[in-house]
């Protein structure tokens, strides 16, 4: 019995990622910690946009937008183009709105 315990702490050990990948994953979650990052996300989900867009699609200011769309580019999940002097913003892959969904399916469930 305490070898078959020892193989599996030993199991778990390997499977278990490095601290810092564990830090790094940290550190992604906590951007969706926040509710106007989320509603940026969601509405992104839907079309590319420039930030007065997705201003005036959620009703706020372009700073508060610009703000946020800077948080989110630092973790890598959305990323942008320029058209002329227009900068349009987009999810940075399919990744991001499979996490968004999985979550809301979680909350959904009974």
């Amino acid at each position: 019995m305490k070898m078959m315990k020892k193989d599996l702490i030993t199991r778990i050990e390997d499977a278990m990622p490095p601290e810092e990948e564990l830090t790094d994953l940290t550190e992604f979650f906590k951007v969706f910690g926040d509710v106007t990052r989320l509603r940026i996300l969601h509405v992104l989900q839907v079309s590319e946009l420039c930030v007065q867009d997705i201003a005036d699609v959620l009703g706020m200011s372009q700073s508060a937008i610009s703000h946020q769309l800077r948080v989110l580019k630092a973790q890598d999940l959305v990323k942008r183009r320029r058209e002329g002097k227009i900068i349009y913003y987009s999810l940075a892959d399919d990744h991001i709105s499979t996490i968004l969904s999985t979550g809301l399916n979680h909350i959904e469930e009974e």
